[in-house]
């Protein structure tokens, strides 16, 4: 069965590569737990603030169960 799972985190000056890497140990966490047999698609995307600078940065992973 194709799922989808949406991500957040917020990004602050000069500790972008630690949050970066928190992110990619909570998606790896989940795909785990939650019995991924398959990665089929990430995603991500930076928000912004209304100066345009980024504040965060979204990850959408699709993936694939058995069930």
């Amino acid at each position: 069965m194709l799922r989808i799972k949406t991500f957040s985190t917020p990004l602050k000056v000069l500790q972008t590569a630690r949050e970066l890497a928190r992110l990619d140990e909570e998606v790896s966490q989940f795909l785990a737990q939650n019995n991924a047999t398959r990665l089929v698609s990430v995603s991500d995307v930076a928000t912004t603030d209304s100066t345009g600078a980024t504040i965060g940065v979204l990850r959408v992973v699709a993936y694939e169960t058995k069930d």
